[in-house]
């Protein structure tokens, strides 16, 4: 398993890479909010050599500005890996599950050499989502044992805890792996 966080704007842009083979950094939600340490954070992990990710806080509505606001400022670099983070919103709501289907298909037209992928916690995965379409890959948030998520499906990610920040692992058998994966 390889080790990695995700950071926001929360986080320091000098965050701790040691014994981390990735990064995702939070770059957008809905469409009017950019995380203001996105291009820190990203320089942060692309000098200690991390695999880079960008994420999106998926909002109900307007699925294509969503979309394209998300790719518009996201950096773009091959071998980077995009997500679409799947909860319940501040406001209570939550984007449905063709909302969720359509901006990772969405993103994945806008960003062909790109890996898409879906975050989700464990209740939406099993009590929400319907249709089971991930993009390219399952990243789950269970607060449990590092690699061992309470859910059926195949995985890439696992979110693990978030105390002291979030921390995650990748089931893939190496950093080279990973790297291949994420070339597309």
């Amino acid at each position: 398993m390889l080790h990695g966080i995700d950071v926001s704007a929360y986080q320091s842009s000098t965050y701790g890479t040691s014994g981390l083979s990735f990064v995702f950094i939070k770059a957008t939600e809905g469409r009017s909010y950019v995380n203001s340490k996105l291009s820190a954070q990203t320089k942060h992990g692309r000098d200690a050599g991390l695999v880079v990710g960008f994420y999106h806080f998926l909002w109900p509505g307007d699925i294509t500005a969503q979309a394209e606001y998300f790719v518009a400022h996201a950096p773009e670099k091959a071998g980077d890996v995009l997500a679409v983070d799947w909860e319940t919103t501040g406001g209570g709501t939550h984007a449905s599950n063709a909302e969720k289907d359509a901006f990772i298909r969405k993103v994945k037209s806008l960003r062909p050499h790109n890996r898409v992928v879906l975050y989700t916690n464990r209740n939406f995965w099993l009590t929400i989502d319907t249709t089971s379409y991930a993009g390219d890959g399952l990243w789950i948030a269970d607060y449990v044992t590092a690699g061992q998520p309470r859910i059926k499906a195949k995985w890439l990610f696992h979110q693990y805890t978030d105390n002291p920040l979030d921390t995650d692992v990748a089931n893939f058998a190496s950093k080279a792996a990973l790297q291949q994966w994420a070339a597309v």
